[in-house]
């Protein structure tokens, strides 16, 4: 029995699609989804009833992408709404989401309790490439500038807080208590890095501002996490701090990032009971 992880499937592109419907059989293995699996709710339904085929249990966490309102019909779900569907789809399946109990890993290995989250950010991430004494609206000002501005910024509503970075600082403190409460290592699995030295983007620098909160900067200290789980940078990472805490990318990505014929069980990190050196 494994623990396997994936994200950012993208399925709405025809190719990622088609290499999810080539999946493998897992039959009694568990798989973490983090996110950016589609960009509608139709789609995370269509790839959800390929993989509950596949294995024995998934466990889901909302990307960006999944937020998206992308029509404006009249009644089109936005923000906390549309998260709350892609929860009811989620629910359909059986599959386990932000809004469920943390269970305990049954498996080899550490005994971990798997804590899926949902926690956005608010545009604390400035790394190198954007001015921290800038204000929120002025950084993503500064971005642009640089010829960078996230889809986000049309697409994902933050209704009915009254901005996204209101939003995380709702959904980090309601998951503190809930972290504060689990006692034993953790497989924490969130859309975005947990610490801004993982929000390392050469190519497009000032995209940090969408990748994360320093308000999860000390979680690895407060809270006895085995491992954090994340993708939505499209960079395949696998790091260790002085503690041997487990940093962990895993992104698949559109399919211009995946080398052609490339299967989709390739990308499957395995979690528990293995682990990289």
């Amino acid at each position: 029995m494994k623990l396997y992880a994936i994200s950012d499937l993208h399925i709405s592109h025809p190719e990622n699609m088609r290499a999810l419907s080539e999946i493998g059989r897992y039959p009694d293995d568990w798989l973490l989804l983090g996110g950016d699996i589609g960009e509608t709710v139709e789609e995370l339904e269509a790839c959800l009833k390929v993989l509950t085929e596949r294995f024995a249990r998934l466990f889901w966490v909302p990307g960006n992408h999944e937020l998206w309102t992308t029509t404006e019909a009249p009644g089109a779900a936005r923000g906390e709404a549309k998260y709350h569907e892609l929860v009811e789809v989620c629910r359909k399946y059986q599959v386990l989401t932000p809004e469920d109990d943390y269970i305990k890993w049954p498996g080899n290995g550490p005994a971990c309790t798997i804590a899926p989250v949902f926690l956005l950010y608010d545009y604390s991430f400035r790394g190198d490439a954007v001015p921290r004494d800038l204000d929120a609206a002025a950084a993503v000002q500064y971005s642009q500038s640089k010829r960078v501005l996230c889809t986000d910024e049309a697409l994902l509503h933050p209704d009915p807080y009254p901005d996204r970075a209101a939003w995380c600082r709702a959904r980090v403190e309601l998951t503190e208590k809930r972290l504060a409460a689990v006692e034993g290592p953790l497989v924490l699995l969130n859309h975005f890095p947990l610490r801004e030295e993982d929000a390392d983007l050469p190519r497009v620098p000032t995209f940090v501002l969408w990748c994360g909160t320093r308000l999860t900067e000390d979680w690895p200290e407060r809270f006895p996490i085995h491992t954090v789980v994340y993708g939505h940078l499209h960079i395949r990472r696998d790091k260790r701090n002085a503690v041997g805490q487990r940093f962990v990318d895993v992104s698949v990505g559109y399919p211009r990032q995946r080398a052609a014929g490339r299967s989709i069980d390739s990308f499957l990190v395995e979690i528990l009971p293995g682990s990289a050196d």
